[in-house]
């Protein structure tokens, strides 16, 4: 068994958010499916871990992406519960993303989409789906603006809803995903694990990067 934990936020931020091609391409393919969308090109805006801690609430260790289209993402791993409100926080963490934007001499109309894509491993929502999109909606679930100007989504990855004992054949590429990040420091030792390993692209994409964390290189 291996010590590479992408449970670790350390770890998360290092295998996507390095400077190196490998780490950029398994980002694209983290975002592509968790997103649903295609992405073709993103950018890291902060791939180096913040050091100067003295006036931030605690350490950031998220990843700030920008796509092509100037769309801002803000991807986090939220590992444990603390004294602060989860909701809260995220919700904290998507307004403060959104207006961060440069709007001096600009029109409103300007603003770029932001999302905030945060992983857990705690169950929040009361519904049965893994993944849940919200929104800026009324408490009759009507959008406040047009769905093609919702310029601020919120995503929630509650990896506590997976089904680890779900076939891997059955299992979506968002579940095989999850269950990667779940028991990856399994390695081999782990049949799904094996198998995802000698067969599905995107994980192996992936796993090279996890590869790259040998156990000296992990606790330097």
């Amino acid at each position: 068994m291996r010590s590479a934990n992408l449970l670790n936020d350390f770890a998360f931020k290092y295998v996507f958010g390095e400077d190196c091609k490998e780490a950029n391409d398994a980002l694209k393919s983290l975002l592509t499916v968790f997103l649903e969308r295609t992405v073709n090109r993103v950018v890291v805006k902060n791939s180096e871990i913040v050091k100067d801690f003295s006036k931030m609430k605690s350490p950031r260790l998220d990843l700030l992406v920008e796509f092509d289209d100037r769309t801002m993402v803000d991807l986090e791993m939220q590992l444990r519960q603390t004294k602060d409100n989860l909701p809260i926080r995220f919700s904290y963490y998507l307004a403060r993303l959104h207006g961060s934007q440069e709007l001096e001499g600009k029109y409103y109309g300007e603003l770029k989409e932001t999302i905030v894509l945060v992983f857990f491993n705690v169950n929040l929502i009361e519904n049965d789906k893994m993944c849940n999109t919200f929104t800026l909606r009324n408490e009759e679930g009507l959008s406040f603006v047009e769905e093609s100007q919702d310029r601020m989504k919120l995503r929630t990855i509650e990896m506590a809803k997976l089904d680890v004992n779900k076939p891997l054949e059955v299992m979506d590429e968002q579940e095989k995903m999850i269950y990667y990040f779940l028991n990856c420091h399994k390695g081999m030792d782990d049949s799904k694990i094996k198998m995802m390993i000698e067969k599905d692209e995107v994980i192996q994409m992936v796993e090279k990067r996890v590869e790259t964390i040998s156990d000296d290189g992990w606790k330097k």
